[in-house]
């Protein structure tokens, strides 16, 4: 019987669990989300919140608890400059799992697990949005600069038809006209 055995033993030997563990951990802290199957990932939060609740406290000790149990400096390093920063107020919680799914082949379900701090889709960022302006004035200003906002993309190059010519042609019959006057006038 198996009561009260808590961990999920992954069809693997400890040796190869604890190493498949430390590897998954190591490429979640890099790539900050991953996708893998939903035991993998349950288990995966298991071992890898503790690792992130020791960046909180940037010591010697901690650091080399943190590399016991992964083994990769880079992991290690990137884990204390930039996710302890984001995490030092988060009092735990620091994966999120998504299901995705059932994969094809064998029907296993599948998952994204990530780095809560780190998916910038579910941030409401105050600062950019527009601060709307709740006065009248200057209004006429902003119509007038779009009509002619318009009219320019209107002006750009107009077809030639029959009609236009015409038109130029009057133009120009006009504009001869009023010359022929100006010289009269004077």
């Amino acid at each position: 019987m198996r009561h009260a055995k808590k961990i999920n033993h992954l069809g693997r030997k400890s040796a190869h669990r604890k190493a498949m563990l430390a590897n998954m951990a190591i490429s979640l802290i890099e790539h900050k989300r991953i996708k893998t199957t939903l035991a993998k990932a349950k288990a995966l939060r298991i071992y890898v919140e503790p690792i992130i609740n020791r960046t909180k406290e940037d010591t010697t000790h901690s650091r080399r608890m943190v590399f016991r149990k992964l083994q990769n400096k880079q992991a290690v390093t990137e884990l204390f400059r930039e996710i302890a920063q984001k995490v030092a107020e988060r009092q735990g919680g620091y994966t999120r799992i998504l299901k995705t799914g059932n994969r094809l082949g064998d029907n296993a379900e599948m998952c994204i697990i990530e780095l809560v701090d780190f998916n910038q889709t579910y941030f409401s960022d105050n600062s950019t949005k527009a601060v709307k302006k709740r006065t009248r004035r200057g209004k006429a200003k902003q119509k007038e600069t779009q009509v002619e906002e318009v009219q320019k993309s209107k002006d750009v190059k107009k077809p030639v038809t029959e009609d236009t010519v015409k038109s130029d042609k009057e133009i120009e019959n006009t504009e001869v006209e009023n010359t022929d006057e100006e010289k009269d006038a004077e």
